[in-house]
């Protein structure tokens, strides 16, 4: 459970700063993880991103503000880290849908949004069919993007390049080269360093790399291999999104650290829906406190 705890530790530093800045690096320390990947587990975890949860919280306390002080707009704008009324009427607009002046009229509607509590919940009744698995490094081979650290935009980067691979040479070109283990075109995110973060369309090759495309490794590891069967993009976030609530509080195992590899099978056409797999690296969980990622 300890990373459990490592994030509601995270949680605590960002409810404690809402009126000051908050550093999404101070953050991700306090969660012993990277930046890129505090950003994504929270989503995973929280289902809404950072930046948004950050934004809603800061608006509802906004709202109790100008509801109980009757301070001036600008005023708690600014104390909330908004130099400008009309950013700060956006932002409160799309929390609640109305303006900050009209918290002065009795009546109004608001949405409050309270501070996540991250806790074990009991659930059941779906099944995740997995299986555990050692593996030798991967070598893979295929073409990438950039992505920045704002999940945000990185939601908006990765469908936009999958739609420009498949409507390309590209993807038959990429495919044609997989001829190892896990079989099948993959999405894989590798965290190199602050500045180098990329999503690849690739697949598990020992064949060179073509001109034009980039190769990697994965270092041997445990992985735990989750199947799926339904939408691609639906299920295979779901599988995430469960892994971190339901499967590994109990597994024993703590999250490795190394990129998630989404499989997907090597077509023709451009299905949306199958089979596929997420395989998630894994260890022993040490229950020590420890930073590993």
């Amino acid at each position: 459970m300890e990373w459990l705890k490592k994030l509601s530790a995270a949680i605590d530093y960002i409810e404690n700063n809402l009126d000051s800045d908050i550093s999404y690096d101070e953050a991700a320390k306090i969660a012993c993880c990277s930046t890129f990947y505090f950003q994504r587990i929270f989503s995973y975890v929280a289902g809404v991103s950072l930046s948004e949860y950050i934004r809603r919280r800061r608006m509802t306390q906004a709202a109790f503000e100008l509801q109980r002080t009757g301070a001036k707009v600008i005023d708690i704008a600014l104390k909330y880290g908004y130099t400008s009324p009309t950013s700060f009427n956006r932002a409160f607009q799309s929390v609640h849908n109305i303006t900050p002046a009209a918290t002065r009229s009795i009546g109004n509607t608001f949405n409050a949004y309270p501070a996540i509590r991250f806790s074990v919940q009991v659930t059941g009744g779906n099944a995740m069919a997995y299986h555990i698995t050692p593996k030798q490094s991967m070598r893979m081979v295929g073409v990438r993007i950039p992505l920045v650290e704002d999940m945000e935009e990185n939601y908006r980067i990765i469908p936009e390049f999958w739609k420009s691979v498949l409507n390309s040479n590209l993807f038959s070109e990429v495919c044609s080269l997989s001829n190892q283990s896990p079989k099948g075109v993959l999405g894989v995110s590798v965290y190199e360093n602050p500045q180098r973060i990329f999503y690849y369309i690739a697949v598990a090759t020992n064949k060179p790399a073509p001109s034009g495309m980039f190769e990697f490794e994965i270092p041997s590891a445990t992985w735990a291999v989750f199947e799926n069967k339904g939408y691609f993009k639906e299920n295979v976030q779901n599988i995430f999104r469960r892994f971190y609530t339901e499967w590994l509080p109990f597994s024993g195992y703590e999250y490795a650290g190394l990129p998630d590899v989404e499989v997907y099978p090597i077509c023709k056409e451009t299905p949306v829906s199958g089979h596929s797999e997420v395989w998630i690296a894994i260890k022993k969980d040490k229950e020590d406190g420890t930073c590993i990622i």
